[in-house]
């Protein structure tokens, strides 16, 4: 009999390869971005994860909820605190696109999620290794497992893709603009 189930890893037991468990969630997250890019918005995706199950999933908002906090991580991690009933998400693992900002990663160390596993890096604002690493911060009461580069080409390629489609709109715009103005 086949399993349905899109949101648990095809067996998935306990330690099992953590590689392809990795590529599985990312792909998750990569759909999520997808439905960010069909509002206008970054595509940037995130899922939660618990015992290889997806709980919690999320992608950028901040445009169409007027909110500089609704990015993917943010939405997802609110949407897991709220199916766990509890705002600390231990032994749970998020998975997102990019490489997390600083105010993600704030969000995540808070939640004590036990892993954080990201695509593409960030080299303007990522937090967990390009720009520093907060996750490294010895100071910090709690420490996060990071893994990033996980299906980064095409993390990468969306966003890449994305911003290519915005310029593109822009310059049509302007050409359709300046056509429009009447001589004189």
């Amino acid at each position: 009999m086949q399993d349905n189930n899109l949101n648990a890893v095809p067996g998935h037991v306990g330690h099992a390869d953590q590689a392809a468990s990795d590529i599985f969630f990312m792909r998750a997250a990569c759909a999520q971005a997808q439905l960010a890019w069909n509002e206008g918005e970054v595509p940037v995706g995130a899922v939660v994860v618990k015992d290889g199950i997806v709980i919690a999933t999320g992608y950028n908002r901040p445009i169409v909820d007027h909110d500089p906090t609704a990015h993917a991580e943010i939405m997802a991690l609110r949407r897991a605190a709220e199916v766990l009933g509890n705002y600390r998400l231990p032994g749970c693992e998020l998975y997102v696109t990019l490489e997390p900002c600083v105010m993600c990663a704030g969000a995540m160390m808070h939640a004590r999620l036990a892993r954080v596993v990201f695509g593409a890096t960030d080299a303007k604002t990522g937090v967990a290794g390009s720009v520093l690493n907060i996750f490294e911060q010895s100071q910090l009461n709690h420490h996060t497992q990071v893994s990033g580069g996980v299906l980064a080409e095409e993390c990468a390629q969306l966003l890449k893709d994305f911003f290519a489609s915005r310029r593109r709109e822009v310059a049509e715009k302007k050409r359709q603009a300046k056509s429009e103005i009447p001589s004189i």
